[in-house]
C-alpha cells in the first residue's frame, strides 16, 4: 500500500513546516525542517519561502508537512496577535476557492464567481515581478476563466486604498473601491458565554440541501461552485434554527489550522429578526469550536452595517483590520 503524500492538500500560501531529508548528512543529522510560507508546488519539487529565503525541497525528500499558525506580531490575546497580513492567510482556508494558483507570494482565487472572496486575488507579500507586471497577469488569469479581475487590499482600520502601494497602481488603472470591510476577532469561549442559552439552535458537520435553500435566499448562488466553498475548509459546521418547520437563520463557521475559525453567511429571514437569532447561531458555533480546541474565532462585515458590527461588539469581537476589494 502507497504511503499518502504529506505534500499532498497543502494550501498555497499557508505557513507550513517541511520535514525532509538530507541529500548528504555526512554523518550529522539526516532530516531538516523549513519553516515559512508555501510558495510553489509542483510534481517535483515544492518551494517554501523561509526567514532565510526560499528553500527548494524535492518532494521525493519529504518526510512530512503541515500547516502552522502564523507568528504572533503583536502582544496580547492570540486573537489579536497576528498581523492583518498572517490573518488574511489564515482566512485563507476558511472560505476557501475552487481554484487557486500562486504569483510569487500572490495567491489568485477564482470559484465561477460566487462571491468576492473566493474570486479575488490575495496579495500577500512579494508576487516576484514588478507591480505592473503582477497586475497584469492576474488579470490575463481572470480573463481567462471569464471572470473580472478583482483584488483585495488589506490594512489597518481606517486606512485609505490610495496610500498603499498596490491600491494606488490599481486606481490609476481605472479600479474603483467597493465594498469596504472590516475583520473582527474574539476568543472563542468568551463568544459562546456571551450568547449562553439564547436559542434553540442546531448545528452539524454536514451541509444539508434545507440549509443550503435558505442560505440561497439571501444571495445567488452557483452550483457546484457554492457546495465545494462551503465544505472546502479542512472542517466545517452548519448552525441552523428554524420556525414552523422552515429554516430562517443560518450560518457557518469554517475550522482552520492554528486554532482558528472563521464565522460567514450569518443571515435571518427579515420576518424573524429582532429575536436574537443571530447572537444564538454565533454563540452556539462559537462554542461547538471551542469544545474542538479552537481558541479565536474571526469573521468580516462591512463597515457600513452598524448593527452587525454592534452585535458582534456585543459578543466580545474587536475590530483587528480592514479591507476592501478593487474592481474593474
Amino acid at each position: 500500500m502507497t504511503a499518502p503524500d504529506p505534500v499532498e492538500g497543502l494550501p498555497l500560501g499557508a505557513r507550513v513546516v517541511v520535514r525532509s531529508r538530507l541529500a548528504d548528512p555526512a554523518g550529522g543529522p539526516s532530516l531538516t525542517d523549513a519553516v515559512g510560507t508555501l510558495v510553489s508546488v509542483d510534481a517535483g519539487a515544492l518551494v517554501v519561502d523561509t526567514r532565510q529565503g526560499p528553500v527548494t525541497i524535492e518532494r521525493s525528500r519529504v518526510v512530512a508537512a503541515k500547516v502552522v499558525p502564523p507568528r504572533p506580531s503583536r502582544r496580547g490575546a492570540p486573537h489579536l496577535a497576528l498581523s492583518v497580513e498572517d490573518l488574511q492567510r489564515v482566512m485563507l482556508e476558511g472560505w476557501s476557492p475552487v481554484e487557486r494558483a500562486g504569483l510569487g507570494d500572490w495567491v489568485l482565487r477564482a470559484a465561477g464567481g460566487f462571491t468576492g472572496r473566493a474570486n479575488s486575488v490575495l496579495p500577500l507579500g512579494d508576487p516576484g515581478l514588478p507591480l505592473p507586471e503582477a497586475v497584469a497577469q492576474a488579470e490575463g488569469w481572470y480573463a481567462a476563466r471569464g471572470l473580472p479581475p478583482r483584488f483585495l487590499v488589506a490594512g489597518p482600520v481606517g486606512f485609505a486604498v490610495a496610500e498603499d502601494r498596490l491600491g494606488a497602481l490599481l486606481l490609476e488603472r481605472g479600479y474603483r473601491e467597493t465594498n469596504r470591510s472590516v475583520v473582527m476577532t474574539a476568543a472563542a469561549q468568551a463568544v459562546a458565554d456571551a450568547s449562553a442559552g439564547t436559542g434553540d439552535v442546531e448545528v452539524t458537520e454536514e451541509l444539508s440541501p434545507r440549509w443550503l435553500d435558505a442560505y440561497a435566499r439571501q444571495r445567488e448562488v452557483v452550483p457546484g461552485a457554492t457546495e465545494a466553498v462551503l465544505t472546502g475548509s479542512p472542517g466545517q459546521l452548519f448552525a441552523s434554527a428554524s420556525a414552523g418547520g422552515q429554516v430562517v437563520a443560518v450560518a457557518r463557521l469554517g475550522l482552520v489550522a492554528g486554532g482558528w475559525a472563521g464565522l460567514y453567511g450569518v443571515w435571518v429571514d427579515p420576518e424573524h429578526r429582532g429575536r436574537g437569532l443571530a447572537r444564538a447561531l454565533t454563540g452556539a458555533l462559537a462554542a461547538q469550536a471551542a469544545a474542538r480546541g479552537t481558541r479565536s474565532v474571526y469573521l468580516q462585515t462591512l463597515h457600513a452595517n452598524e448593527p452587525a458590527t454592534r452585535l458582534y461588539a456585543s459578543l466580545g469581537f474587536a475590530p483587528h483590520h480592514s479591507y476592501s476589494y478593487l474592481d474593474r
